[in-house]
């Protein structure tokens, strides 16, 4: 009986190494597995920019200037002194008192950044002095000219009707002037001959500046005949100065 035995053992022998091999076989090696990637982390907000300038940059007082300003990435924008929060672009006119630095500040997720514009303000010029008219009595003597008359006369001569037309125009553009005509004779004839030919030449001089649109409550005469000499030689030359009707500013 041990003899039968013996092959089959050996038989249930083979046959075990046999499927022990067989399942060895067919047993699959593990498959490697990789991680799937990790997140790419979200991109940092952008910081902000912005720009601000002044125009123009200097003024005199009571003027205005014009900022202006432009911004990226930023949710908010203030302006400061006095202009407030304004959009991300744009324009404003000020008018400082006194000289100023405004300073814009744009926000935002990515942080904050600033900018600054001055405006210098200078105090207007003063206005100018105002000039002073020189007072008549001043251009009286420059532009107020005497008549001269030819010997024994009282007519009014074309050269003494040019000088009283210059003092025609002296009395219109000052017509707060007034003056005393003074009738004047050289040496020659007695003196109340001269005193009358005198007041005739005042007389003369007064009406033709009357027919040239002065008025006559400017002007009053009198007459010095021959006492108060312009020149005392004993000349022709010196005599046809002292043959005029003269004047003197009122008081």
């Amino acid at each position: 009986m041990s003899v039968v035995l013996r092959p089959l053992s050996r038989a249930l022998l083979v046959t075990g190494l046999v499927a022990v091999a067989f399942t060895g076989g067919c047993k699959k090696k593990p498959v490697a597995t990789t991680p799937p990637p990790a997140p790419a982390p979200a991109p940092a907000p952008a910081q902000p920019t912005v720009t601000l300038s002044a125009d123009p940059t200097s003024i005199n007082k009571g003027d205005s200037s014009t900022l202006s300003w432009t911004s990226t990435n930023a949710t908010q924008l203030t302006i400061s002194p006095a202009v407030g929060t304004v959009s991300a672009e744009g324009s404003t006119k000020i008018t400082p008192a006194d000289s100023t630095t405004y300073t814009v500040t744009a926000s935002g997720p990515g942080g904050s950044a600033t900018a600054t514009a001055r405006v210098t303000v200078s105090a207007p010029p003063p206005p100018p002095a105002p000039v002073a008219e020189p007072d008549w009595r001043e251009l009286f003597a420059r532009d107020v000219q005497d008549a001269y008359f030819d010997f024994n006369k009282a007519d009014v001569r074309s050269d003494a009707r040019d000088a009283l037309a210059k003092t025609a125009q002296f009395f219109r553009d000052h017509p707060q002037a007034r003056a005393t005509i003074e009738g004047h004779c050289d040496e020659r004839g007695s003196t109340e001959y001269n005193l009358a030919l005198g007041d005739r030449r005042a007389a003369a001089t007064k009406n033709y500046l009357v027919s040239l649109g002065v008025s006559a409550d400017r002007l009053s005469t009198v007459s010095f005949g021959k006492e108060k000499p312009f020149c005392s030689e004993h000349k022709e030359t010196c005599w046809q100065t002292n043959r005029r009707g003269h004047f003197v500013p009122a008081q």
